[in-house]
């Protein structure tokens, strides 16, 4: 009874705290595309950076008109509530002034304005904290656009992650499981079982996130996470992908072009592959990166391209909505991602704007319960490779902010049974 009551809880809280994500982060309006938030490394996604390395956002407008916009930053604790933390005990310097850093387009047919911001800088000159974060974009109204979050962790600890095969049967084909420790042997965590907390995400998404994963156990300096069904995922199969970086050359996966206003590529009709057999198909998991063809500021230089998706099914599905899926809107499902059914062509349709570069991408099933179903047409693979990232939380005895102690990642190449 007791086991029963303790996974009640878990899957209670960590719908409750995805719940509680969904509502902070707010989505750009239709003119603001191909926001790009990176650290370090370079690609797109939510930045998760070790405290004192920057992090980069970029945006277009594509009103195109220079728009002043301006930036805050403010700290959370771990269930996204804020911080008691006052702006200058997190932030050295100050926020909420204007991005200077834009430059108009270049030999597009649609015009834009783009934006980069880079913290630290010249007023932000460094968060001093660990934790959860969350950059909001406004205009000179003052009037929220958007906002996006990311983390910063302290290493203090090691966090080893091992990813296997499901446990149950049922699972052993479709589920990865994340199993996890926490090494800490100079640093004192105390009462863990009260103070920390864990978070497993796969590919990035914080939207699909584990949450408030307490420790199964301890062993001297040692906490051990190696639960089953708790920490398993259902492993999807590879993203699809298009690269559009030379608007006027057909490619493996651009079946046609036509111009219009602007450039329109038609795609190959893509089919469901949920009952097709696995194949390992290398992709960038979800992401995008922007480049086009022969351009020596891609940024500024790449165009607009509508690009045309087709799945290809005898019938629509009953029960839910088909929608695309990735990083390209940072998994967003809304009207400009949901598919419509062409009876005359057997298949689902939506076309939408990209600019050029490289996209991965699949189709989701989006139940009219509101589940989302990422395995309904692309099926569930265990050999699929995935990314996955652990975060640990902590809260010590009278803190006052939740501290990121450390960060684990592994991949799926390597799973075991």
């Amino acid at each position: 009874m007791k086991s029963i009551f303790t996974l009640s809880f878990f899957f209670f809280f960590g719908i409750y705290f995805a719940t509680a994500q969904a509502i902070i982060e707010t989505h750009p309006p239709n003119y603001i595309r191909t926001v790009v938030f990176t650290g370090p490394e370079g690609f797109s996604g939510t930045p998760i950076i070790q405290l004192g390395q920057p992090i980069f956002l970029s945006f277009d407008d594509l009103i195109g008109d220079e728009a002043n916009y301006y930036y805050t930053i403010e700290h959370f604790n771990y269930d996204w509530s804020p911080s008691q933390l006052l702006k200058n005990e997190f932030l050295e310097g100050f926020d909420n002034v204007r991005i200077t850093d834009y430059e108009n387009s270049f030999n597009t047919l649609q015009l834009y304005s783009h934006y980069e911001l880079r913290i630290p800088n010249d007023n932000t000159r460094a968060l001093k904290v660990s934790g959860n974060y969350l950059l909001k974009i406004f205009n000179e109204e003052r009037e929220l656009v958007f906002s996006r979050k990311f983390m910063v962790y302290e290493p203090l600890t090691r966090v080893p992650v091992t990813v296997r095969k499901s446990r149950e049967v049922k699972f052993i084909q479709t589920k990865q499981v994340v199993n996890f420790e926490v090494v800490s042997p100079e640093f004192i965590i105390r009462t863990p079982e009260e103070s920390v907390w864990a978070v497993i995400l796969q590919n990035n998404n914080l939207k699909t996130g584990i949450y408030n994963i307490r420790p199964q156990y301890h062993i001297g300096s040692t906490l051990v996470y190696k639960y089953d069904q708790l920490t398993s995922f259902w492993a999807g199969n590879e993203y699809l992908n298009f690269d559009g970086k030379d608007l006027m050359a057909a490619t493996v996966k651009i079946q046609y072009i036509d111009v219009q206003e602007l450039y329109h590529h038609y795609l190959f009709p893509d089919a469901i592959r949920a009952f097709q057999p696995y194949t390992y198909n290398p992709d960038i998991n979800g992401k995008f990166v922007v480049r086009k063809f022969q351009a020596e500021e891609d940024d500024i230089e790449a165009g607009y391209v509508w690009t045309h998706f087709a799945l290809q099914t005898p019938e629509p599905f009953e029960g839910g909505e088909v929608h695309l899926y990735g990083e390209f809107n940072n998994f967003i499902l809304d009207d400009s991602t949901r598919l419509t059914y062409n009876f005359e062509k057997g298949a689902y349709e939506t076309a939408r704007l990209f600019k050029q570069g490289y996209y991965d991408y699949k189709y989701v099933f989006l139940r009219n319960d509101g589940i989302l179903d990422e395995g309904f047409i692309s099926g569930n693979f265990v050999s699929t490779e995935n990314n996955y990232t652990v975060l640990i939380y902590y809260l010590p005895p009278g803190g006052r902010y939740t501290r990121i102690i450390g960060v684990g990642n592994a991949t799926s190449l390597n799973i075991s049974n």
